[in-house]
């Protein structure tokens, strides 16, 4: 069976990623930026073709030189999501940009061997934010954010965040277009990913996306926005990276990887529907007028990877089967 390096393997994305590979009985080599978190995975899957890489820093040069020797495939998920930005160069751009060089570097030179890199990029290197909700755009994979480095690298996290990830694409296609590797590249954009959680997490800990839901559920937001967006489930992101190396035809593409759309009371509604017992915890739902906004095509991801995608009540509804153990009594 062929070998995968896994990057990051301690997120959330890419504990999902791994628990499909060692299903399908892929020899993994993970990277993750400690022992202990590599010993937690261990602990997980103790029967596994399974083993690791230490990688503290993955914007280090050089940081990745050791771990892809003797792949055959790259699944790249290392790259900050958080808005907890001090330094937007040195927090969040440096991290994402140089991390996907590095590994592309790492491959090119020592792992000629590497037949195709997955990388996790992000609707935020879709979403032109200058248009607004944009209501009658339908997004697809051509679309590209037109944000700038200085925007990026200016205070606002949410626009740093999203020119991180949007640079980190560019960096891997320019790649391609100029190193000429003997590898391809696919790229996997999700919107905000939601879905049950199987790596290490606390309250404390826990992921950008599905806090979002546990504040709903624990008593700390008080009333619904007409906050919307686009969502997908954590599994069928997983599968799709999966799938984009086992998949011929998803050499050098790029996937929209969107389960649908959402306003904030429809997350309400469905944990009001199959968890009557939160009712005193969960917010109040705004009568305002929720505003129209663009809409979306992902034929490309059914059709070349076969992604059938869950819904948003299966999404919410297992992700806060999980979170209700945390909820304050």
């Amino acid at each position: 069976m062929a070998s995968v390096l896994l990057t990051g393997a301690s997120g959330f994305i890419a504990a999902h990623v791994l628990k499909i590979l060692i299903d399908r009985g892929y020899t993994v080599k993970a990277t993750v930026r400690s022992q202990a978190k590599a010993d937690y995975i261990k602990n997980q899957y103790p029967d596994a073709k399974l083993s690791f890489s230490i990688v503290p820093d993955i914007a280090a040069s050089g940081a990745f030189d050791e771990a892809v020797k003797g792949v055959d495939y790259i699944v790249h998920t290392a790259s900050p999501f958080h808005f907890k930005v001090t330094d937007p160069v040195k927090d969040m751009l440096d991290p994402a940009v140089k991390g996907t060089r590095s590994v592309l570097e790492a491959a090119k030179a020592y792992a000629p061997q590497v037949k195709r890199i997955v990388i996790t990029s992000s609707f935020a290197a879709i979403v032109n934010i200058t248009k607004g909700d944009w209501p009658g755009h339908v997004y697809t994979e051509e679309d590209w954010n037109e944000v700038t480095w200085e925007e990026a690298a200016g205070k606002d996290a949410s626009t740093t965040y999203r020119g991180s990830k949007t640079f980190a694409e560019k960096a891997a296609w320019d790649f391609v277009r100029d190193e000429k590797p003997n590898f391809e590249v696919t790229t996997i954009n999700p919107p905000l990913v939601w879905g049950p959680m199987l790596h290490d997490v606390s309250p404390e800990t826990i992921n950008t996306s599905n806090a979002m839901v546990y504040g709903m559920i624990n008593g700390s937001v008080k009333t619904t926005s007409t906050m919307h967006a686009g969502w997908v489930d954590v599994r069928n992101v997983a599968e799709a990276h999966v799938k984009a190396f086992e998949t011929p035809e998803a050499a050098g593409q790029r996937y929209f990887l969107i389960g649908g759309k959402f306003y904030y009371p429809d997350v309400v509604k469905i944990i009001q529907k199959n968890f009557p017992e939160l009712a005193d915890k969960l917010p109040t739902i705004s009568d305002e007028p929720l505003p129209p906004f663009w809409d979306f095509s992902n034929e490309k991801s059914r059709k070349q990877l076969g992604i059938e995608y869950l819904t948003l009540e299966q999404s919410i509804v297992d992700l806060t089967k999980q979170l209700i153990s945390w909820v304050p009594k």
